[in-house]
């Protein structure tokens, strides 16, 4: 009888994985954060990520929910959203953008760059990679003169 119970069980759990895990759908956003040290539009050897900095990603699903995320760059001054969801509230598009990056030598961000829109259009398990957002300081140093 034990057993019996046990196979009932089991196949149940396995069941319920194949019918949800099957209509399941997760997406994942990453981007980055860099400081433009000499605030000529281009990465170089003199800039750096900006650890610690605040995205705001708002996303609209197919069902027209609207979803607002934040994140906070790492380390490597990236920051990842991600989300699971059934296919049918999957994410349609969303925006990205810049809040802050509490770093008080680099905290302007470039101008024409308050945020990106884009189609979310991946597959599950898939991520999307968004342009870097890019902060420059108040002035100029004298070393990029």
């Amino acid at each position: 009888m034990k057993s019996g119970l046990e196979a009932l069980l089991v196949s149940f759990i396995l069941w319920t994985i194949f019918v949800y895990g099957a209509t399941a759908w997760t997406g994942e956003i990453r981007g980055r954060v860099v400081c433009d040290v000499c605030g000529d539009s281009s990465i170089g050897p003199e800039d750096h990520i900006l650890e610690g900095a605040e995205v705001a990603v708002l996303c609209i699903t197919k069902s027209g929910e609207v979803l607002n995320y934040q994140a906070f760059t790492d380390d490597k001054g990236i920051y990842t959203v991600a989300e699971t969801m059934p296919e049918s509230d999957r994410w349609d598009a969303c925006l990205a953008r810049p809040i802050s990056s509490f770093s008080q030598k680099c905290s302007y961000i470039g101008a024409g760059k308050a945020g990106f829109k884009f189609t979310y259009t991946r597959p599950s398990g898939y991520h999307l990679t968004i342009r870097p957002f890019v902060y420059r300081p108040s002035g100029t140093p004298t070393s990029c003169m």
